[in-house]
């Protein structure tokens, strides 16, 4: 999402840390260039007009100016001010008495309903009990889709049809959840294409009668400034008390991500970085600004990995590694653990200092589809080849490349890069158990 602005950003605190010494001149053609990259983001203008100001204040300060690194001065203040535009982290809040209401509100197009079945997910990851509410009987099968997303999900999903009227439909459905012992109700309410009087009555007339703990305005981040208007209004008429972002894993230039909480008021509270039903993240405001500032964000990288990866099957991966045991079949393994954690993009972006250097890899270098076509070729191959790839003869590469839709020249460079991990792993290995005093490749003592 933020790859444009993070890049443009890059380039001008690059040219600050060669600078030395600062002027204000220095500082006030940097944030020249930072007002017009967030402007093209399209941030909200009197968001940016607002942001430099505050980061002038600060940069132009006797202890930056004269400090020796001056550069990395402006950017730990840009980072700071960022976590302050971006709010503080807000978690859902809880009824006394359960269950809690949550009520989703937003326009016809911001994944709405998806995100009330992956809000239902994480909850019960936390180890709650929810239940969603269809009341949404305007769209076509928006009630189906949250149905269909219940049963993959194994989440009671309480529905009335699309003639009941949706203030008697989450009535019922809060009775619905208090005989099954819920500890939350997702309201999914309906959504239109723009507002409306009507919508607006409607979704002031749920809110009075069942007095939500949390109503949670779903925005998609790539509409950019229609995302803030519509926040903005929304607040006015049924006073939110959080926001979703959704689809902050498109390129779109992002600007809404960094207005809308600013314009409301009101906390972020997830972001919605996917489509499948567990890519939704709790809002951090200090890591989305490292992402941003292309810092990384280990730490939910690490989160992912924790969710995603087997602890067990991680230790055997790291003994086989360690003597260069493994197979096609584990690497395969591995790739799958890899696609949990989401796009190549977005881990590399997690890293810090690799965002720089995936920009200079070859077009496609980090297009998820060459994991897939990996995928392909080794599910094209018998038990008995992942597991002695040393067999595979040209007769064989050449039916394993038609199986898998590819050329035998795919074929070939995937088991020269597997072969070429082999022996990283083997040499690393010696090197990890080899005796005290010898050398190491490059001069290298052991210890």
């Amino acid at each position: 999402m933020f790859e444009s602005l993070s890049t443009k950003l890059d380039a001008v605190f690059k040219r600050l840390a060669g600078r030395g010494r600062l002027t204000e001149k220095d500082v006030d053609e940097a944030l020249r260039e930072v007002r017009v990259a967030l402007l093209e983001a399209d941030v909200h203008f009197r968001v940016v007009r607002d942001f430099v100001a505050s980061i002038r204040e600060r940069a132009v300060g006797s202890e930056v100016l004269q400090s020796l690194t001056p550069g990395q001065h402006v950017i730990k203040i840009v980072h700071e001010e960022l976590i302050k535009l971006l709010g503080t982290q807000a978690k859902l809040g809880k009824a006394m008495f359960p269950p809690t209401v949550i009520m989703l509100v937003g326009l016809q197009g911001s994944g709405k309903t998806t995100t009330a079945a992956k809000l239902a997910l994480h909850l019960r990851k936390e180890g709650g009990r929810p239940v969603l509410v269809a009341a949404d009987v305007y769209r076509p099968a928006a009630i189906d889709q949250l149905v269909a997303l219940g049963k993959q999900l194994s989440i009671p999903v309480f529905e009335m049809g699309a003639k009941a009227d949706p203030v008697d439909i989450v009535q019922k459905g809060l009775s619905f959840a208090r005989e099954q012992g819920a500890t939350a109700v997702i309201l999914d309410t309906a959504g239109r294409l723009h507002i409306d009087e009507e919508l607006m009555q409607e979704v002031v007339r749920i809110r009075e009668k069942v007095t939500p703990q949390e109503v949670l305005l779903v925005v998609d981040a790539m509409t950019g400034q229609d995302a803030v208007r519509a926040a903005g209004e929304f607040h006015e008429k049924v006073n939110i008390t959080g926001l979703i972002l959704t689809k902050m894993d498109g390129d779109a230039r992002g600007g809404a991500a960094l207005s809308v909480r600013s314009v409301t008021g009101v906390p972020i509270k997830f972001l919605g970085t996917g489509e499948k039903s567990d890519a939704l993240e709790p809002f951090y405001p200090d890591r989305l600004a490292s992402r941003i500032l292309g810092m990384g964000d280990v730490l939910t990288l690490i989160e992912k990995a924790q969710e995603n990866f087997d602890q067990q099957k991680a230790q055997e991966m790291e003994r086989k590694m360690r003597t260069a045991t493994f197979t096609l079949e584990d690497f395969l393994d591995q790739l799958q653990q890899v696609k949990k954690l989401g796009s190549l993009t977005d881990i590399i972006g997690m890293i810090p200092g690799m965002q720089g250097m995936a920009r200079k890899l070859p077009a496609g270098a980090l297009d998820d589809r060459q994991l897939k076509r990996v995928e392909a070729i080794i599910y094209s191959m018998t038990p008995t080849e992942r597991r002695r790839p040393d067999i595979l003869d040209g007769s064989r590469r050449r039916r394993i490349a038609k199986g898998s839709g590819t050329t035998p020249a795919d074929v070939n460079q995937l088991l020269n890069q597997f072969d070429q991990m082999k022996k990283m792993m083997k040499q690393y290995s010696q090197m990890l158990s080899g005796g005290k005093g010898k050398r190491l490749p490059f001069g290298m003592p052991r210890f």
